[in-house]
């Protein structure tokens, strides 16, 4: 580090509350002398207590994949299939409607659904409705379920197909019954990576407008990276900065914006060949993800005060020890997952509460169930 960007000086200027500019969270990023990685380390841990106290949460939910036939062809994803495909699938409505009923008989509060871009997914032609439709099923049948569904992938591709606006989009949705939008398709928010990971996507510009238009119609989000691919920490460091001025602009206005920041590192085993190869791995390295866990909560700082591993790409060892990173939260019991795990994550599908409490109490800290929205869980939510 140059001696206007000293190691001391950046940590002390984050526990003071301060923005970190983008040069010093790459000044970080770059830092390899162990010793000073665990001062790193301290920091975060800090600063997690210091916005989120002791106390470990996780929510009990279920993920619903409803299908895996999808129009694009992402470099990381072994989950998407052609319709015809041999293990190709599309769950019916009364299939996801068995799924919720399941997860109410484990005490979940939570689904959380997303799905590959199926043109055929119509009702008459036009996509919105078959969404609205779903949604509406799900929420008549069980009121009290949280609906946390369709990333602003999923947004945009309704609203291409059927010729209308994010917003439309967005508040039908939110009238059908979704609460909350995952902030997934995020991937790395810079578009020469994306070129080169998802050049089907959207890029990330229209990802940002996504966000922000939900946010504007009071619907929050969570916000993701996937990291640990071909990014450089300059990218990651450009990613986190796209966050933290989205969150800025969403509390400025009064909203709550983005509720929790998830990092995904990258899992290359079963994913297409051609990015494997660039990449080099086909797990996460636990080093490298845990120290940008602890940089991206220095620099977040106030603005998205929840962090989450994932247990499904780190193991619930690895996610575990990122709670010492600067992560307050363990993410949900999920119940089922599809997309990691088709790429060959180890981390497994599922989790019972018993093992996150668990998991929680092994590093002597106290544990809480939450809402989606980290809100305190009522004695009637408890257990629906």
């Amino acid at each position: 580090m140059t001696s206007t960007l000293t190691l001391d000086g950046i940590l002390a200027r984050s526990q003071a509350g301060d923005d970190l500019t983008p040069a010093e969270g790459i000044a970080l990023l770059q830092v390899s002398d162990p010793g000073a990685i665990h001062e790193i380390r301290q920091a975060a841990d800090e600063l997690r207590r210091t916005f989120c106290g002791e106390t470990v949460t996780y929510v009990i939910n279920r993920n619903i994949n409803f299908t895996n036939i999808c129009e694009q062809h992402c470099g990381f994803c072994a989950f998407r299939r052609d319709e015809g495909d041999t293990d190709a699938y599309w769950l019916t409505q009364q299939q996801m409607l068995e799924k919720a009923a399941d997860a109410v008989r484990h005490h979940a509060t939570e689904i959380c659904m997303q799905g590959g871009l199926h043109p055929g997914a119509k009702i008459n032609g036009r996509s919105l409705p078959y969404y609205v439709k779903l949604v509406e099923a799900l929420h008549q049948q069980f009121p009290a379920l949280h609906l946390h569904a369709f990333s602003p992938q999923e947004v945009e591709f309704i609203a291409r197909e059927d010729g209308i606006s994010y917003g439309e989009v967005i508040a039908a949705l939110q009238a059908a019954g979704v609460q909350s939008m995952p902030g997934t398709a995020a991937e790395v928010l810079n578009d020469a990576v994306r070129r080169v990971l998802c050049p089907e996507k959207i890029d990330t510009a229209t990802w940002l407008e996504v966000v922000e238009t939900a946010h504007c119609l009071g619907m929050p989000t969570t916000s993701t990276m996937l990291s640990g691919h071909i990014e450089t920490p300059a990218q990651q460091i450009e990613h986190l900065h796209h966050l933290r001025s989205l969150q800025q602009r969403a509390v400025a206005r009064g909203q709550q914006g983005i509720t929790e920041f998830i990092l995904l590192p990258y899992i290359g085993q079963d994913a297409p060949k051609p990015l494997r190869k660039k990449v080099g791995h086909d797990q996460p390295i636990l080093a490298d993800a845990l120290h940008l866990t602890a940089i991206a909560r220095l620099f977040l700082g106030r603005w998205i005060s929840n962090h989450q591993p994932s247990w499904v790409k780190l193991g619930l060892a690895g996610a575990t020890e990122a709670l010492r990173w600067g992560c307050n939260d363990l993410g949900g019991t999920l119940m089922e997952e599809h997309i990691t795990s088709m790429a060959g994550a180890q981390g497994g599908t599922c989790m019972t509460e018993a093992e996150l409490q668990g998991a929680i109490a092994s590093i002597q800290r106290p544990w809480r169930q939450r809402t989606t929205l980290y809100g305190e869980m009522r004695s009637e939510e408890r257990y629906l």
